[in-house]
């Protein structure tokens, strides 16, 4: 927990210097935005003012949904029965859609409860279904349905077929197996039996999980045979295979079951402290695990027949802010909390003690690099090798649109979402100038206004690129935007 106390105290310190940041971007973010060759001796060039990425939130009602608690304090926004506490400043995959764009699902950790959402594939608004259909939550309350063990979920993936949707919950050192309706989109947890609920923790009706602990994030690889979970007490990365059929989990045998620091039972790994971001490869050799107290990225080859992890020795096996054996060196990575993929090999990083988003290219299976220049990290707080980020303070989560072209960052502290552009040449990004750069709250100068993003937390594109979708902690919100192609 020392390590979310100095994430909490530099995001303080963040926001002290976000009126003068406010300043400075009208008269130099042109100049620093765009990315230049190492060693090169010229000026670099403003970005191109493109509305390609740019957000538009949906008008009225449309625009943001809040928890029934909070409709007073937004009465511009639709209500939703159980969304208190969505996308909490731990964990930064607390919004999930389904493959068919059809279903959006939130991990409440207030309500201890994941919130479902159907959504218009034309105008990308969200309607809650009524009674159970709407939500799933460890109380009867609400009007939901019953989940065994789903007590402060902070983290919510959708399997590439649709058919089953998990989700992480710190509060119950859990991981909670649900079988999606791909009609309605209506969730029903499995059966104790078929390990519905598996926990480090001694929980009733709830199979044991080696190395669970404070679970962060959970994701799943793109051919659907395996479940990985980050674990923030436990510093693991925890492996599951997955049964096709009906999504049920089994933890791998032996010391395949989990890689981390020090825990009996696992594989043994490095820069594995406090994990809290986690991505699956799109190609399937590899998982990154970003590490918020060894400021660091994981990097963990797979074996694509069994899902087993392994570690490389060679230096490739993780990236880190300080010299450390075994890592290569990386940049503006302190404090390491969520990862994210795109296509052609890219990977993107935020790092709440650096406040930053870094860029990443795999260049070989199992192996990246961090791209060099600006094109490789963008900072709220100046840096010399870095671009400045505008309203970028605390940055929680990041989401990549389909194509590639758009890298959109949730910032906790501003709740601001900035909007980054990918750059072909230098395979990094570089943020929109003015106001096409970030949408905040008023109170955040020099980004369209925006509404109910206090908290801002995770985000998710669509699978038709056609809308963003975020969480806002302290508004109790979700929040929905269309993103223009």
């Amino acid at each position: 927990m020392i390590a979310r106390t100095l994430a909490i105290l530099a995001a303080a310190l963040a926001c002290l210097t976000l009126a003068f940041a406010g300043v400075a971007e009208g008269a130099t973010v042109g100049a620093e935005g765009a990315p230049q060759e190492p060693g090169s001796k010229k000026h670099p060039q403003p970005p191109r003012s493109t509305p390609h990425g740019k957000l538009v939130q949906l008008p009225g009602r449309k625009g943001c949904i809040v928890a029934t608690s909070a409709a007073k304090k937004a009465p511009s926004c639709a209500k939703a029965r159980a969304l208190d506490g969505p996308g909490v400043g731990f964990g930064s995959h607390a919004i999930a859609i389904s493959p068919d764009g059809r279903s959006v699902y939130v991990a409440a950790s207030k309500a201890d409860a994941i919130t479902i959402f159907a959504r218009d594939p034309k105008t990308g608004a969200l309607k809650q279904p009524q009674g159970k259909a709407g939500c799933v939550a460890a109380k009867a309350e609400h009007g939901c349905g019953l989940a065994i063990g789903l007590i402060g979920p902070n983290s919510v993936a959708v399997s590439p077929d649709g058919l089953s949707v998990y989700a992480t919950s710190r509060g119950g050192s859990s991981l909670t197996t649900f079988h999606r309706n791909r009609k309605t989109g209506a969730l029903t947890q499995l059966p104790p039996e078929s390990a519905g609920c598996i926990s480090g923790l001694p929980t009733p009706l709830c199979v044991e999980g080696r190395a669970l602990i404070d679970p962060d994030v959970v994701d799943v690889s793109r051919d659907g045979k395996n479940v990985y979970v980050g674990s923030f007490a436990g510093s693991a990365v925890v492996s599951f295979s997955r049964n096709s059929a009906n999504g049920a989990l089994t933890q791998l045998s032996g010391t395949a079951g989990c890689i981390a620091l020090a825990t009996s039972g696992c594989a043994t790994g490095v820069a594995l402290g406090n994990i809290e971001g986690l991505a699956v490869s799109p190609d399937g050799s590899a998982v990154y695990a970003a590490s918020a107290s060894d400021n660091a990225i994981a990097v963990l080859g797979r074996d694509p027949e069994t899902g087993a992890l392994a570690q490389a020795v060679n230096g490739t096996g993780c990236l880190t802010n300080v010299e450390t054996l075994g890592c290569n060196e990386g940049r503006e990575i302190a404090g390491a909390n969520t990862v994210a993929v795109g296509p052609k090999g890219a990977v993107y990083v935020t790092s709440l003690l650096s406040n930053s988003v870094t860029a990443f290219t795999q260049i070989e299976p199992a192996v990246i690099v961090q791209n060099t220049g600006p094109a490789g990290c963008t900072i709220f707080l100046r840096s010399a090798a870095c671009a400045f980020g505008r309203a970028m303070s605390a940055p929680e989560g990041v989401a990549v649109s389909p194509d590639g072209t758009s890298v959109y960052v949730t910032a906790f502290a501003t709740g601001a979402i900035d909007v980054l552009d990918f750059n072909r040449r230098t395979m990094g990004f570089e943020q929109k100038p003015n106001k096409l750069g970030c949408i905040a709250p008023k109170s955040v100068p020099g980004c369209t206004v925006g509404r109910a993003l206090g908290g801002a937390g995770s985000a998710v594109v669509s699978p038709d690129g056609r809308n963003v979708y975020s969480t806002a902690f302290t508004s109790n919100a979700v929040d929905v935007f269309r993103r223009i192609r």
